[in-house]
C-alpha cells in the first residue's frame, strides 16, 4: 500500500502527473484543483490511495489528509467509482461539497461532470449523516488522521461564496478560482463575493 509520495515533478497531463521519488516514477491522478498547482521540476508532498484491480492499478493523490478521505469515503457511495468521486474533488472545493451535502443542494452536485440528479440525491442521503458522524467522533477513528477538522459549516464564507458566484451563472471551477484569489482572513461571505467580482471583471 502507497499512502504517501514525495518526489519530483517530472512530467504533467491533467489530470495525471508523474512523480520521479528515489529513481522511480508514479503516475498518479490527482484532482484538478491540486493539478494545477505543480511545475515540472518543483518537489511536491502528496498523500495517496492506491487501488488495485484484475486489469488495472491506480494510484491517485491528494493534497490533504481530508481531501483523501473525502475520497475514500465518496468511493463508499453506491455508483461512484474512482473517476467520479475525482471528477467531484475536481469540481467542488472541500467546503463547497461539504456544504452541499448538509443543505441538499442538488444543484451544485449535478454540476459535476458525470453525476445526475439521482446520483447527486444518493450522494447527500449516503453522505450526509456518515460525515457528519464522523466529525463528531473523527478523534476516536484512529485510521482517520485529522479528522476533526472536517466539519459542516452552514456559515462558511468561503462555500457561500462560491455557492453565490455558481448562482450568478459562473462554473464551480470559475468560482472556487475567483474566491481563492480573494480569501483572506476577517472577510465574510459578503464581501469575498464582493472582492471576487470585481477582480473577475477587471
Amino acid at each position: 500500500m502507497i499512502g504517501y509520495l514525495s518526489g519530483e515533478v517530472i512530467y504533467l497531463e491533467a489530470p495525471t502527473v508523474i512523480i520521479l521519488s528515489h529513481g522511480v516514477g508514479y503516475e498518479v491522478d490527482v484532482p484538478l484543483s491540486t493539478f494545477c498547482q505543480f511545475k515540472k521540476g518543483e518537489t511536491v508532498k502528496l498523500w495517496t490511495h492506491f487501488v488495485v484491480r484484475e486489469d488495472a492499478q491506480h494510484l491517485y493523490g491528494f493534497s490533504d489528509m481530508q481531501e483523501k478521505f473525502l475520497f475514500r469515503t465518496l468511493l463508499k457511495v453506491n455508483g461512484v467509482g474512482a473517476k467520479m468521486a475525482l471528477g467531484i474533488l475536481s469540481t467542488l472545493s472541500v467546503e463547497l461539497l461539504i456544504h452541499s451535502i448538509e443543505h441538499e443542494d442538488i444543484q451544485s452536485l449535478v454540476k459535476v461532470p458525470g453525476v445526475g440528479k439521482k446520483t447527486a440525491e444518493r450522494l447527500v442521503i449516503e453522505l450526509r449523516d456518515r460525515l457528519k458522524q464522523l466529525a463528531k467522533n473523527g478523534s476516536s477513528h484512529n485510521n482517520l488522521p485529522q479528522i476533526e477538522r472536517l466539519q459542516f459549516l452552514p456559515d462558511s464564507p468561503v462555500a457561500e461564496a462560491e455557492a453565490a458566484l455558481m448562482s450568478l451563472g459562473y462554473k464551480p471551477a470559475e468560482a472556487q478560482k475567483a474566491v481563492a484569489m480573494v480569501k483572506a482572513d476577517g472577510l465574510d461571505s459578503a464581501g469575498l463575493i464582493k472582492a471576487a467580482l470585481k477582480n473577475m471583471v477587471k
